[in-house]
């Protein structure tokens, strides 16, 4: 891939000619690997969501974006509406960096609604003449007809004393009238840490210290925290970066999820049990999550990481988020399950009952590109599991599932092209119960599997040509009695 200058990085979007800007949309617009269910860039690099709310009606959702290639760099907000969840219509950029504090771009923060109106709150980056990174967090006001209005100064000018200039991302809770802030951090013994700050006015932001985990030497930062309530227990979620990985665990470059228990908000003080991983599989970072019209708790996730190449790079643009889920908490774990408004996209239903064993190498004769897939099991006498998709006669995508174990592993090692650097071409859960269903939604160039109804998730971008589209079944030994059943799903991506 070509070589980014600084001065490439970070030049203005509206700095550059048409004709250049016309360019660069009709190659990504021709690549292979569009998506056609999933919000995913116009041109260059999306990564996180920011700013998801529902606000009067409808629904917000904004990811950073850089708009002229797939590499980190100016950032902006891109945003867009939408009535369901589903389909989205595109507002455009609409946090941009245009003051001398977000010069080198507006990062990530979230939404939140003061007096009846809009806001949001976010992270303004700058670099001196030195390159030393100056962050400050900011409040920009959004009208009714979607003008951004933001404060004239920040309202919270640098980190405390203690803390590095690794100060950003912040999250608004609301609780009692009073709005508190949770700012991923980084102490100056090059430990990750999350600040909680506080306001009555959203113009004055006291410092009240460092949320009590006890995870205190837990990598060397902490980014995109969220706190929330749900069913009756406190999780915060952040992402852990510069954690070890341990056996199965921990494995991609950084980390994604949450501990969970009580908070005492006023002392800051987090009684929990272990840090879990949110997402199993390869690109899943920077979620965050939002109340829905029916009060849900909503989470949208960046389909992708940092510091890895993709495939689509080479075409004009990087990277996507994942379709919402739907959070609970039942019997003390947290699930996630897709919203229920995406079976609006379903079309051309399939369904197919019948044994597989080792010599069954397909049970049907499905095919397809973008899809969801439902697997029931209904009787399981074998050893291991074998599900491919997105499979021909020279690649596969497998998904295994070992009976004794109930480990679940995704194999994309016979891709046709992978992403680099990564650790491995394999990714391992366990159940807690035995497997009885899997849930699949495949795009152009992902899937996400949805195992037991939502007890693990495994996110990953795959990159197929375009014979690959066979699904099989088989087993290592003794049989299997499944349910297959699947939509093909069509979404505005298109």
């Amino acid at each position: 891939m070509a070589q980014w200058t600084n001065e490439a990085r970070y030049q203005k979007y509206e700095d550059v000619d048409q004709s250049t800007l016309d360019a660069l949309t009709e190659k990504v617009n021709q690549s292979e690997y569009r998506q056609t269910f999933h919000i995913q860039p116009t041109t260059g690099l999306l990564n996180d969501p920011n700013g998801l709310i529902y606000f009067n009606g409808t629904y917000y959702i904004s990811h950073q974006w850089f708009p002229l290639g797939p590499v980190h760099g100016l950032k902006y907000w891109y945003t867009y509406t939408s009535k369901d969840l589903v389909h989205f219509d595109a507002v455009g950029p609409t946090l941009k960096p245009d003051t001398k504090d977000d010069s080198h771009g507006v990062y990530s923060g979230s939404a939140f609604e003061y007096h009846g109106h809009l806001y949001y709150m976010y992270t303004a980056n700058h670099r001196d003449e030195d390159w030393n990174r100056i962050s400050t967090q900011h409040i920009a006001k959004v009208s009714k007809d979607g003008e951004i209005t933001k404060f004239p100064k920040p309202v919270i000018g640098a980190p405390p004393f203690g803390y590095t200039q690794h100060f950003r991302d912040p999250k608004v809770y609301v609780k009692d009238d009073v709005y508190y802030a949770f700012i991923a951090a980084q102490n100056i013994d090059k430990q990750g840490r999350i600040l909680q700050y506080r306001s009555t006015d959203i113009v004055n932001w006291e410092f009240q210290g460092e949320v009590k985990t006890n995870l205190d030497d837990f990598g060397f930062m902490w980014e995109c925290p969220d706190y929330f309530n749900l069913n009756g227990y406190d999780v915060l979620l952040f992402c852990p970066q510069g954690i070890e990985a341990e056996e199965e665990r921990f494995k991609n470059i950084y980390q994604s999820g949450y501990i969970m228990g009580q908070y005492d908000i006023n002392q800051m003080t987090m009684n929990h049990a272990d840090f879990h991983e949110l997402d199993y599989g390869f690109d899943f970072y920077a979620p965050q999550t939002f109340l829905d019209e029916h009060g849900q708790r909503i989470l949208i996730g960046w389909m992708g990481l940092p510091e890895v190449d993709y495939p689509s790079d080479v075409d004009g643009w990087a990277h996507c988020l994942t379709i919402p889920r739907v959070l609970t908490i039942e019997e003390g774990n947290l699930r996630q399950r897709p919203i229920k408004a995406l079976e609006q996209l379903r079309t051309n239903k399939e369904t197919a009952l019948g044994y597989a064993n080792k010599f069954t190498k397909q049970l049907h004769p499905y095919e397809g590109k973008q899809y969801e897939l439902i697997i029931d099991i209904l009787d399981n006498e074998a050893t291991e599991l074998y599900f491919e998709v997105r499979t021909s006669k020279t690649e596969t995508t497998l998904i295994t599932y070992n009976t004794k174990e109930q480990k679940v592993t995704f194999d994309r090692s016979e891709n046709s092209q992978l992403p680099t650097p990564v650790e491995g071409t394999t990714r391992t859960t366990y159940l807690d119960t035995p497997l009885t269903q899997l849930q699949m939604f495949i795009d152009t160039s992902s899937i996400e599997i949805f195992c037991n109804n939502g007890e693990r998730v495994m996110t990953s971008r795959i990159f197929t040509d375009a014979s690959a589209t066979g699904i099989k079944t088989s087993t290592e030994s003794g049989q299997v009695y499944l349910r297959f059943t699947k939509y093909d799903l069509k979404g505005d991506a298109e």
